[in-house]
């Protein structure tokens, strides 16, 4: 039996492990640090530029990130939340261009706006609304709002085909949101720790059992036979992650549950008609969707190729990964949280006869939702595409529709669980992950000086400083190529 001794035990080839390995490898470059992948190669799974939205979450279009309170108004704080994370993310990458990282920008992430379009007089309403209060700060003083249809034309050309004349339409646009292939830029991160001395790259290996030793460390076994004993583990598998923290025996695994869901897209087969298009259009989500199905018609470059996609229709499966098992859902189920996931399904019928209705739909209903956005599509130039799989996190009987990190009470160990936004706020997401798991070190000067090299807001807050943000933005615009 081999066994090998690490700093650093990141389990998941995915956008969330190859940043936080970035991250500690810049922090101290003397950390032993070992990557395992179940995989032949990172970034198969849910960081796969076909098996996720590839949007720069920030905010400027997803209406479900704003929602309408019972009394019209409009809850802002989450969309600030989310723009300012991904501000992070954005300041990230940018050292790592400029330090040559990363590559080229353009091999990674490419400016695409942001756009929401909504039609009828409530949904205008709404939008007009929200527009008016997210305009009003800093963080989104360059959203553009319109009601006239030659604007709109502009903006969206093929959302605009045969409308009726005078209906009540509205859409916001920023020109600078983003489209990330995040399996492209995990590749290149990764490409770039094997260059150093101190990380190794385990592929076609799993994890099949993880304890913790008496002296704190953990003793991590792989499916080849080889143990792992490691001070530190991340479990960032994306779906395979709560598996593996039930595993884990920590008492902060106990009660979480998972609830998975499936996606699929519309996939435009007509180079012509994706020439015509260049936006990310977000709409709202039907009544009872869950909000990774909130429809969009998409400008995607996915490995250096542009392509038109329109969805996602939501589905349901039990397995937690797309090369997963269909007794995942079963296999999650322990005695310490079966109340809460029943507690989740009695709660959530409605989302589970509406995932049940999207997977029964036709292709004519499929292209029926498409042309609700793209009024022109043909049958015979979308075939349907399976995108990845996402699991929901199921915490004290409530289904939670965002992304939690959930840290060992002695920092050993940290797990990163559920959905949306994601892969956009990684580096938010791992610099707490950092800020918890590894305290002390954090407080010697020498990490406090590299934390902010990498990230130049680090210790302070972009959603309240305004001059702060808009020095920020201006460089990181310029330097990812998105001005």
């Amino acid at each position: 039996m081999l066994k090998s001794k690490v700093d650093v035990l990141l389990v998941g080839g995915g956008v969330m492990s190859a940043t936080l390995g970035t991250m500690l490898a810049r922090l101290n470059p003397s950390l032993r640090i070992a990557l395992v992948e179940r995989l032949d190669a990172v970034a198969l799974e849910s960081t796969d530029g076909w098996n996720n939205a590839g949007t720069g979450h920030a905010g400027y279009c997803e209406l479900n990130y704003t929602p309408q309170q019972p009394d019209g108004s409009v809850a802002i704080a989450r969309a600030l939340a989310i723009n300012a994370a991904f501000e992070v993310s954005l300041e990230f990458w940018s050292t790592l261009v400029e330090q040559e990282a990363l590559p080229s920008p353009r091999h990674f992430i490419n400016r695409t706006p942001h756009a929401s379009f909504v039609w009828g007089e409530d949904d205008v309403a709404f939008l007009r609304e929200r527009h008016a209060k997210l305009s009003a700060h800093h963080l989104f003083e360059d959203m553009e709002y319109s009601e006239d249809a030659e604007t709109l034309r502009a903006w969206m050309p093929l959302v605009m085909q045969q409308r009726a004349a005078g209906q009540k339409l509205a859409a916001t646009q920023v020109k600078y949101g983003t489209d990330v292939d995040f399996g492209a830029l995990t590749r290149s991160m990764v490409e770039s720790l094997q260059k150093q001395a101190n990380f190794e790259l385990l592929l076609n290996r799993s994890v099949k059992d993880l304890r913790q030793l008496a002296n704190g460390r953990w003793r991590v076994s792989l499916s080849d036979g080889e143990v792992v004993d490691a001070s530190f583990v991340f479990l960032g598998a994306g779906g395979g992650a709560l598996p593996l923290l039930q595993k884990s025996g920590i008492p902060e695994s106990k009660g979480y549950g998972g609830f998975p869901v499936s996606g699929q897209w519309l996939v435009c087969n007509n180079p012509e008609i994706a020439k015509q298009h260049y936006a990310k259009v977000y709409g709202k989500a039907p009544l009872g969707a869950p909000p990774m199905s909130v429809p969009h018609l998409d400008t995607r470059i996915i490995d250096g190729k542009p392509a038109l996609l329109f969805g996602p229709y939501a589905g349901f499966t039990t397995k937690f990964l797309k090369r997963g098992s269909f007794l995942d859902l079963i296999a999650s189920v322990k005695p310490d949280n079966l109340k809460s996931m029943l507690v989740a399904g009695r709660d959530n019928m409605d989302l589970t006869r509406y995932l049940i209705g999207e997977v029964l739909q036709s292709h004519q209903e499929r292209m029926d939702a498409l042309r609700r956005f793209f009024p022109e599509a043909k049958e015979s130039e979308w075939t349907l595409a399976n995108a990845g799989q996402r699991v929901q996190v199921i915490k004290h009987g409530k289904l939670e529709f965002g992304t939690e990190v959930v840290t060992s009470q002695d920092g050993s160990l940290a797990a990163l669980l559920g959905a949306s936004p994601g892969a956009s706020v990684a580096v938010q997401a791992m610099m707490n992950i950092v800020e918890r798991c590894f305290r002390e070190r954090l407080q010697d000067a020498g990490w406090q000086k590299r934390m902010k090299e990498m990230i130049p807001s680090y210790g302070d807050s972009l959603v309240e400083n305004a001059d702060l943000l808009r020095s920020v933005r201006a460089r990181t615009l310029s330097t990812l190529g998105l001005s």
